[in-house]
């Protein structure tokens, strides 16, 4: 069965810092596959964050671009997301997700999804 867990949300001022975790179990993750981390506001569409494929190739939402990096130890088949300089707008639900990675997009696969972390940057 495969599962996918996230941790490492919580509440931070802004300019603060996080570090999301997502422990992949069951999963293998191989060449054309890619890992992405999507943030969901109540009501909205998720929107995909960032993304690490197979090969390295990082892809960033413009709003993060130099605040966040996505990294991955395979390892430990964990799923990294750093947030540094955060920002109120940044409060979301933050999810990851085990996906495809072709002609330069990401492409989430259906049910391969954690439950969620919650990050909320408040003073």
């Amino acid at each position: 069965q495969v599962q996918f867990m996230e941790s490492g949300g919580g509440e931070v001022q802004p300019g603060g810092s996080l570090r999301l975790s997502c422990v992949a179990s069951g999963y293998i993750f191989g060449v054309g596959d890619a890992m992405g981390w999507y943030r969901e506001v109540p009501g909205k569409e998720r929107k995909l964050v960032a993304f690490i494929e197979h090969g390295g190739k990082t892809m960033y939402l413009d709003s993060v671009k130099g605040r966040f990096s996505i990294s991955r130890d395979s390892a430990k088949n964990t799923t990294y997301l750093q947030m540094d300089n955060l920002k109120p707008e940044d409060t979301n639900v933050y999810y990851c997700n085990a996906g495809h990675y072709a002609e330069g997009r990401y492409f989430p696969r259906a049910g391969y999804w954690g439950q969620g972390t919650q990050v909320t940057v408040s003073s």
